[in-house]
């Protein structure tokens, strides 16, 4: 069987906006990393249960693929997809680390999707595979795109490519695993300060290389400070001219 790679991303930048509720819009410029990917295969198995073979450590009810799968059994309503399922189990080797800021999760369950498209020649549009992945999280949107670079904004549900070459990016990823919706909340609570609408569009014209040449980690980024007082052990790995993907834990330069 095919073998899918299911890549990392970075935030180079992500600026909140506004909230919506317990939602924050935001814009921010996700890059793909080409040298750290997942790979997803269909496998055999014996039991007719939905099975995910892979180092996971969450149950599978938790798990983004097996939400991705009943999104899509929900979307549609296909006996192809019911047959390919009962047969074969998702074999995935992990080497993105969770926790950690990277969209693993995210990854693999656009690549998820996008493997049962093919496959099973669902015919279903990358936007119509945009509207069932962004009810599993929202990165999703993004990985499902496939594109090198892009501006997300909303609450990750609008992905505009960017026109730009990767970036030779080095990932530091601290043994910490962190909890996005506890950064989240602490933003909130302690470091609200949304970004005005007048800079929305300097930062989504500014190429990612001049963020990085040209912004500490706090101006790029406005999930790390309330991630630092969070877990504090993260200062024990940040240098000069690091920044911060998503809510952490990782870092990465140039």
């Amino acid at each position: 069987m095919k073998i899918y790679q299911a890549h990392a991303k970075v935030n180079i930048f992500l600026k909140i906006t506004s909230q919506r509720g317990e939602y924050h819009e935001l814009i921010s410029r996700f890059m793909k990393v080409p040298h750290l990917y997942d790979e997803l295969s269909f496998v055999k198995k014996q039991s007719s249960k939905f099975e995910i073979v892979g180092d996971f450590t969450c149950k599978i009810e938790q798990n983004t693929i097996y939400k991705a799968y009943l999104e899509l059994k929900k979307a549609t309503n296909s006996d192809k997809l019911n047959r390919l399922l009962s047969s074969y189990g998702v074999h995935v080797n992990k080497n993105i680390p969770s926790f950690a800021g990277l969209g693993g999760g995210s990854s693999d369950a656009a690549v998820f999707l996008r493997m049962c498209n093919e496959v099973l020649h669902l015919g279903l549009s990358a936007q119509e595979l945009v509207k069932i992945g962004a009810k599993v999280g929202a990165d999703v949107p993004f990985f499902i795109y496939d594109v090198n670079s892009a501006n997300v904004s909303g609450t990750g549900e609008i992905v505009e490519q960017f026109d730009e070459d990767i970036l030779p990016l080095k990932i530091i990823t601290p043994d910490i695993q962190i909890s996005t919706p506890q950064v989240y909340k602490q933003y909130r609570q302690n470091f609200y300060n949304p970004l005005p609408d007048t800079k929305t569009q300097e930062y989504l014209q500014m190429r990612s290389v001049d963020v990085l040449k040209n912004m500490d980690i706090n101006q790029a980024n406005d999930l790390f400070a309330p991630a630092l007082h969070l877990y504090p052990q993260l200062k024990n790995f940040y240098r000069a001219n690091y920044f911060f993907s998503g809510s952490g834990s990782s870092f990465f330069y140039l």
